[in-house]
């Protein structure tokens, strides 16, 4: 399962642990008990600084003529949920997540796929640092950002 993954991430994780961490849904531990794992939420709380981080810096770095405000605009953009989910989708994360059965016959929710690339993004890291953080999410947020930035 994860290697499909791996291949559609162009990432090749040197712990798959952190990568099957990241996802697995707190739904699939409440229903699996006794398997000893955890779920994918303190991954996704460092993703989610690791995020914001990449983003800001990118858009810092990218447009220097924008106002403090105006790149708070778009990074607000970036990281939205919906932003997120969409994302999540390009590389059918859903279709590798460990859910429990409620969750997956709601087809786990534009929520569930943003968390778990948050999740994602802080696996990445702490596997790969910041680096293949950059170069996994820029070309993601770059066409967003200079859209946004161009209707400006």
């Amino acid at each position: 399962m994860a290697e499909t993954l791996e291949e559609e991430l162009g990432i090749h994780f040197q712990d798959p642990s952190l990568l099957q961490l990241a996802l697995t849904h707190r739904s699939y531990i409440y229903e699996t008990p006794g398997e000893g794992r955890s779920s994918n939420e303190r991954l996704e709380f460092l993703g989610d600084s690791i995020l914001a981080f990449v983003s800001t810096d990118f858009l810092y770095r990218s447009f220097p003529d924008l106002t403090e405000g105006e790149l708070t605009d778009v990074r607000a953009v970036l990281v939205k949920t919906e932003t997120l989910a969409d994302f999540a989708r390009e590389i059918h994360l859903g279709n590798f997540l460990l859910m429990g059965k409620g969750e997956q016959s709601s087809g786990g929710g534009k929520r569930v796929l943003a968390s778990a690339f948050e999740a994602l993004l802080g696996a990445i890291y702490l596997d790969q640092g910041i680096t293949a953080v950059q170069s996994f999410l820029i070309h993601r947020i770059e066409p967003i950002a200079r859209n946004i930035v161009k209707k400006r």
